[in-house]
């Protein structure tokens, strides 16, 4: 897979807790790490020798580059994070709700972004540059419906295929909240995708791919389970369906190490154990930051990293790199790690004003009004009342936590 289309989106849902008087500081640290790694596979891991024009990373920055090369399990690592904070976004939530969290949360953001992006791809057109993205009107009209790989366009944001694999994965919380959201039904719901996901693979159907993920549906999964234990407390049956949820996971990593595997060649095949291992460390640092003792954890820059990992996700690449390379032109004897540095300096410093500008208000604005048009009298959806979890296990002060709207 080309370097410009294997970023991912860090989209959890808010991360807070009503137990531990706060956000779930380490789930955001994980958040930022796998930023991190993504940012680096970008950056110092893309596998074309001269990706930065005469700058060859295999030469000048060997130790870095050997291993940014692994940070496209950043991807992975955000599934997984997702299955988490997605299953506790939508508890507690009717399905209205939960579709205007995510509407909230996602499109002001993806909007603006795309919209500079053109805009810096147009200033780029005139000064007779090769613009880096789409500048068409149709191809801009079909990015801001987040769908541009469906409706078979480029996409003006390299990141954007993960948003669509989001989408689906909402899709089918949002079934899941129609159905009833408890326990119990949640247990059988994991258990049943991964079925029909292993099914679909079996019988190579495209349609059964595109409807179930099934080469992340075990990520998932996984996320879900662990934030189970992290409501209703640790049990076999949870671990349980965390292992053989991972072990799906594990089987089919060898499909995305293999997307890896060729145009890495030069500086070596990415192996499938160290990709293994390392998704595994990241699983278990999320069992300790959910259910495990780090969830106490309450670092406020931390949680401020956190609410900057979307829109540093959503610019690192596509306005980032960009910055980097006009550096490079600009300013020859700077450098390429300098460069890289103010590049991604470039990147936080816009992530925050986004943050700031864009979606503490505009997000917050489409919110309210958003929710003031579905909870209308009259609207069966916007005023139904989730149903009670089972008594499975009444929640201690450690495990009892939920998400607050």
């Amino acid at each position: 897979m080309s370097v410009s289309a294997d970023p991912v989106p860090p989209m959890a849902a808010p991360l807070s807790s009503r137990a531990g008087g706060g956000r779930l500081a380490a789930v955001d640290a994980l958040r930022l790490l796998a930023a991190a790694g993504v940012a680096a596979y970008h950056y110092l891991g893309t596998p074309t020798p001269h990706f930065w024009g005469t700058y060859d990373l295999t030469r000048t920055a060997p130790v870095l580059h050997a291993l940014s090369r692994y940070g496209w399990l950043g991807v992975e690592a955000f599934f997984l994070i997702s299955g988490f904070a997605i299953c506790m976004s939508c508890w507690g939530r009717t399905p209205a709700q939960f579709a205007v969290s995510r509407i909230a949360r996602l499109f002001p953001l993806y909007w603006t972004v795309v919209l500079v992006i053109v805009v810096v791809a147009w200033i780029a057109r005139l000064a007779g540059q090769r613009p880096g993205a789409p500048v068409d009107l149709r191809t801009t009209l079909g990015n801001l419906t987040m769908l541009p790989g469906p409706l078979g366009l480029r996409t003006t944001d390299g990141v954007a295929w993960t948003l669509w694999v989001e989408a689906r994965f909402y899709l089918l919380m949002a079934v899941l909240l129609l159905i009833g959201l408890t326990y119990r039904r949640t247990i059988a719901f994991c258990l049943l995708w991964l079925t029909l996901a292993a099914i679909g693979r079996e019988l190579h159907s495209s349609v059964l791919d595109e409807f179930l993920l099934t080469q992340y549906a075990g990520l998932f999964v996984a996320g879900m389970a662990l934030y189970l234990m992290h409501r209703f407390g640790p049990n076999l049956l949870l671990w349980l369906l965390t292992g053989f949820a991972w072990c799906y996971t594990l089987t089919l990593l060898g499909d995305r190490v293999a997307e890896h595997a060729a145009p890495a060649a030069r500086g070596g095949t990415p192996g499938w154990g160290i990709c293994a291992a390392v998704l595994t460390v990241f699983l278990i640092l999320l069992a300790l930051s959910g259910p495990g003792p780090l969830g106490r954890l309450r670092w406020r820059a931390l949680v401020y990293a956190g609410a900057l990992t979307y829109p540093f996700y959503l610019v690192h690449q596509s306005l980032g790199i960009p910055v980097v390379r006009g550096l490079l032109k600009a300013v020859p004897a700077l450098g390429l790690v300098p460069a890289i540095a103010l590049g991604l300096c470039f990147s936080l410093a816009l992530s925050a004003a986004l943050n700031h500008l864009v979606d503490r208000r505009a997000g917050a604005w489409l919110r309210r009004r958003l929710t003031s048009d579905i909870g209308v009298p009259g609207d069966p959806v916007g005023r139904r009342t989730p149903p009670p979890d089972p008594p499975v296990r009444q929640p201690s002060s450690r495990t009892g936590t939920v998400c607050q709207p």
